[in-house]
């Protein structure tokens, strides 16, 4: 009886679930970041945090402010089954100007520098490579360093999602989607447009 309960059991439950990788990046505005890879197929979630810094918990003000050594910066939760670790490092690269120390786009500062955030010699080895190819294709120096995975803090609720912030506003001709302040600060900012001159077709969010 012990036997067929167990049976049972392991047949309701199906298939052991794949385990979820983390990835910890920062890419300049963690807003830009989140929006990115929150796409791209096996990544199950994008949180907007800080790491790398001397304060506990920071908060936005503090980190904005400068003087705490944190990054804004993403943590990305995949299903390496479906994407790697590898992959998404490719992308990221893609994704920035890696050649650019003092921040990224129209932000400036040590919050918005980039950064790749390794957590094992796995990892390590996977960014170094990478970053070496994108060295090569870009033709540049790339400037993005890699480093020790350090705590990461979770931003505030209001910041994560803040991409999808759209509203529908009534027309005389009908609904209508209002673009939101992200979309206003992405464009404004010029990410798209930089990303592009520097990686072309090879950039893969840019449209």
């Amino acid at each position: 009886m012990r036997f067929l309960v167990l049976a049972l059991g392991l047949a309701l439950a199906g298939p052991a679930s794949a385990a979820t990788e983390t990835a910890i990046v920062a890419g300049g505005c963690f807003w830009c970041v989140e929006s990115d890879f929150e796409g791209v197929p096996g990544v199950k979630e994008v949180v907007s945090g800080y790491t790398g810094g001397t304060v506990d918990n920071p908060t936005y003000k503090q980190v904005s402010r400068g003087g705490t050594g944190h990054y804004e910066a993403v943590e990305i939760r995949f299903d390496d089954t479906k994407v790697s670790y590898g992959q998404l490092i490719d992308m990221f690269f893609r994704s920035i100007d890696p050649t650019d120390a003092g921040g990224q786009f129209c932000d400036r500062g040590e919050s918005y520098r980039t950064a790749i955030f390794v957590k094992n010699a796995e990892q390590r080895a996977i960014a170094e490579r990478a970053k070496a190819e994108a060295e090569a294709a870009l033709g540049q120096k790339i400037v993005t360093p890699i480093l020790d995975t350090a705590p990461f803090w979770r931003a505030e609720d209001y910041h994560q999602d803040y991409y999808k912030g759209s509203s529908i506003v009534l027309t005389r001709r009908g609904p209508k989607v209002q673009s939101s302040a992200y979309d206003f600060y992405r464009e404004a900012c010029g990410r798209d447009q930089r990303v592009k001159q520097l990686w072309g077709d090879a950039a893969p969010f840019v449209h």
